[in-house]
């Protein structure tokens, strides 16, 4: 072999060996120590870029630690291959989303490939399969069989760039969160899983995921948004009609002056007066434009319209005016609410805008407030007042249990639990999904597609742009399954978090078409025992991949209801990028002198996840090509902690670079000796204070990596080989120097565990030193290293360090070490160095295990 760290040579070289070894590939049947690694599929929408590469290192280094430690890891390869990301890219290339999407896929898999991450390839499974979507609407015909899936005229979130509806978890901040167009509202028949059905258990199972982070499992709880409160009654006068409304404060209904619905509410056409109608009218045009974002915004001035009708008080019976403002969603609760201004901020604002009756019901103790001269609702704690038998109670949890009750008994109203959780919207009217496998008859309705004609394939047809299955006759012309008339077939596809859903359980059985998996090998290794994907998947996917599993469960198919026992959520990589006000995003590489380079003009620059829209993305060949992909493995886990979010650094790479060439050239150099030492147990007794403090180091470092490896903190691994490598290139400087003599055992065992130690992270180089050492077996082989517990012992002696007889300084030594001389003279010199101020030492003088003095 040539001199010096070839990485070219060396990674091309084991590229494929662990593979075609199949030492990824567990046999199902045998699931002693078995483990369930798996990261979130990715979307094959584009190429890779080292900002995915966290995601895929961080696994391929966790499965490698555990396959060294006996483990049966089966991790998993598939393509969230549906969906618009792949369709948007499709149609700005005008190639078909099919094309585009497989191109990706042999992308994905060269990529992985070059970064030497192995999974079990036999289990390699794409969602755009029909041997996959079949599973998808086998699993809708059974959802709606017994209910969970159903379809009804709705207000939905339309997302104009797209061209399809939105669930409520994918507008954020009122935009789509693929494209960011505004989102609008669009009156529209969809198809739905009622995932309502299910929560309260999925808010009270949160409490089982004890290895979830708190942070994924508040976001969920807040989503789900449990109340407790009351549903009350409220008749509209002169008519038969009521209006219910959902309250966590039906103690406060003394004080409900006015009631508010949305304007989008069914009941306001039916009750808005000929007088009023026209306002009404054109203020329900005005809030169709705005979002649910923009509504909520507690600073916007309270905006409204009186329709002309009232509604009474169930207690006090008196008339109160029916208002619709913006501030009133349909999509939460009833879309109705009493309004009660005294003790509600925005009912307060809106009050005193359109100057409509506010009654205090609760007072603080000791006060007495007066509503008129007040600038804010008050909020806090106190005692009922104005409030008829009620009056005196403290207001508060076991007084909201009283009106309760009293409602119950007069018949007004009832205890209720509420969720803010809506169910999900699953219909999309694009392409490039799984078919919904449903047929509209006008005889028997809507009716299932039968299993044995499942999968409804979608048409292999020229591409239509942004246009669904609704422009495509051949394929929703049909018949009828149960009368065999013409009928018509459904057009909308599934939104891709179904596919996502339940995938973790496919990959068991993935090249199974007689069933959707195996239910036995599925109940044998799942839950997943480490799931690893981003915190942006917290309320979807997560969510709903709980959902689907609770529902799978009780189809009988499985025996658990939670589909990850543990979660970690990985930070992004950031990286510079640089924007120009007239010629937008510009990539970093092409910036000369900090201007444009098309026109000179000055840059805006900004920390940002890397994205190509951004054009900031780095490519793994970039740094492949010029430092090897041991480099850029090595980088990528040391750069931060995993979890936290992190900036792209080049310096941090050549640093990487030029630690793994100090190993390589610590293994050539003493290549001789390594290889013909044979291999034998370090006897601590008959080592010298040098040699036992590197083995005492090279155990700390066993230790401390073992750790890390199991709680994924990486970085710190990497840190700890630096300094292991450190403390065996000062052992060694010692020996060549003539201070030590080297102890030839005790370097094969130290170079070893250092190697051992790296190669889940750099696995390329590592394998290639195994051999140089003399072994012939893989490192996937040897046993993971364990510490001796006795090397860690560790007695230190605190040495004075003076200057000139006056104390300057003190150090810790190990106690071995507190009697050598030299050792404490050396010690003592390096520590005190940068305060002698250029003068010259004349004398050291150490006192063994007392004090040196420095004569200067």
């Amino acid at each position: 072999m040539a001199e010096g760290y070839d990485f070219k040579h060396i990674e091309e070289k084991w590229r494929d060996y662990w593979r075609e070894r199949r030492f990824f590939e567990p046999d199902l049947d045998d699931t002693s120590d078995k483990v369930y690694y798996l990261n979130m599929f990715p979307y094959p929408s584009g190429q890779m870029h080292v900002g995915h590469g966290r995601n895929w290192l961080i696994g391929d280094a966790y499965c490698r630690y555990l396959i060294m430690n006996g483990h049966k890891v089966l991790n998993p390869m598939g393509y969230d291959a549906f969906g618009l990301p792949a369709e948007n890219a499709a149609i700005d290339r005008g190639i078909h989303p099919k094309e585009w999407t497989l191109n990706n896929i042999e992308s994905f898999r060269s990529q992985f490939r070059e970064w030497g991450v192995v999974f079990d390839w036999r289990r390699e499974l794409a969602t755009c399969d029909p041997g996959y979507y079949k599973w998808n609407q086998w699993l809708f015909v059974r959802f709606f069989r017994s209910g969970l899936a159903y379809r009804r005229a709705s207000l939905v979130n339309w997302c104009p760039g797209c061209e399809t509806v939105l669930a409520n978890e994918q507008v954020v901040d009122g935009q789509c969160e693929r494209c960011r167009s505004t989102v609008e509202k669009k009156d529209l028949t969809q198809w739905f899983f009622r995932i309502t059905k299910y929560a309260q258990e999925l808010l009270d199972d949160l409490d089982k995921l004890e290895h979830w982070p708190e942070r994924v499992k508040t976001m969920q709880s807040n989503w789900i948004g449990r109340s407790e409160g009351a549903s009350i009654r409220f008749p509209v006068d002169g008519t038969d009609e009521t209006i219910e409304v959902f309250t966590t404060r039906p103690d406060t209904i003394y004080g409900a002056t006015f009631m508010v619905l949305a304007p989008e509410h069914p009941l306001v056409d039916t009750l808005t007066s000929s007088e009023y109608r026209e306002r009404v009218s054109a203020y329900q045009r005005k809030v169709a434009a705005e979002s649910d974002v923009e509504r909520q915004m507690t600073e916007r001035e309270k905006t409204g319209e009186f329709i002309g009708a009232y509604a009474k008080n169930p207690i006090t019976g008196a008339k109160i005016p029916i208002w619709i403002a913006d501030y009133v969603l349909m999509g939460y609760g009833t879309g109705a609410i009493m309004a009660v201004p005294g003790h509600d901020q925005r009912d307060f604002d809106f009050a005193r805008i359109f100057d409509l009756a506010i009654i205090l019901v609760i007072s603080p103790k000791g006060e007495e407030l007066v509503a008129a001269a007040m600038l804010e609702a008050f909020l806090g704690e106190g005692v009922m007042i104005n409030s008829g038998p009620f009056d005196g109670l403290p207001a508060g949890k076991e007084t909201i249990r009283k009106f309760i009750d009293y409602l119950e008994e007069k018949g007004l109203g009832k205890g209720e639990v509420n969720f803010r959780l809506r169910d999900w919207l699953i219909s999309r009217q694009r392409y490039w999904g799984t078919p919904i496998p449903m047929i509209h008859c006008d005889a028997c309705g809507v009716v299932p597609v039968p299993d044995e004609q499942l999968p409804v394939l979608l048409p292999d047809v020229a591409f239509l742009g942004k246009k669904g299955l609704s422009e495509i006759p051949e394929f929703y012309e049909t018949e009828c399954p149960e009368c065999g008339a013409p009928a018509r077939r459904d057009t909308d596809t599934m939104d891709t978090f179904v596919d996502s859903s339940w995938y973790f359980m496919r990959y068991l059985s993935s090249q199974n078409s007689e069933k959707i998996f195996d239910s036995e090998l599925v109940n044998k290794w799942l839950p997943v025992d480490q799931y690893v994907g981003g915190i942006e998947h917290a309320i979807l996917h997560l969510l709903y991949a709980r959902f689907v599993t609770k529902a799978i469960r009780d189809m009988g198919l499985i025996d658990f209801g939670e589909p990850f026992t543990r979660l970690f959520t990985q930070g992004m990589i950031t990286h510079s990028a640089y924007r120009c006000e007239t010629h937008g995003w510009i990539p970093p590489q092409d910036i000369k002198n900090g201007t444009c380079p098309i026109g000179g003009e000055p840059l805006i620059s900004e920390l940002a996840k890397m994205s190509k829209s951004k054009k900031n993305t780095i490519a793994p060949t970039e740094i492949i090509e010029k430092y090897g992909t041991d480099t850029e493995r090595l980088y990528t886990l040391f750069m931060g902690p995993p979890e936290k979010e992190i900036e792209w650094n080049d310096e941090g790479v050549r640093g990487g670079y030029r630690f793994l060439n100090r190993v390589w050239t610590v293994v050539e150099k003493y290549r001789d000796v390594l290889h013909t030492t044979p291999a034998e147990k370090i006897d601590l007794a008959g080592l010298n204070q040098r040699d036992k403090q590197l083995w005492r180091v090279v155990n700390e470092k066993i230790d401390s990596v073992t750790r890390d490896f199991k709680n994924l903190h990486f970085n710190t691994a990497v840190a700890a080989n630096m300094e292991l490598s450190n403390e065996l290139g000062d052992y060694l400087n010692a020996c060549e120097q003539g201070r030590h003599e080297l102890h030839p055992a005790l370097l094969k065992q130290a170079v070893e565990k250092l190697i051992l130690l790296l190669s889940p992270m750099t696995p390329f180089v590592t394998e290639e030193l195994w051999r140089l050492l003399g072994n012939d077996s893989a490192v996937l082989e040897q046993k993971w290293p364990i510490h001796d517990e006795a090397a860690l012992e560790r007695d230190e002696t605190l040495i004075v360090i003076q200057v000139n007889g006056k104390l300057r300084d003190q150090m810790m030594v190990p106690s071995e070490m507190a009697t050598d001389k030299n050792e404490l003279e050396r010690r003592a010199l390096e520590q005190i160095e940068g305060r002698l101020q250029g003068k010259e030492v004349r004398k050291v003088i150490a006192v063994p295990g007392k004090l040196v003095n420095i004569v200067a």
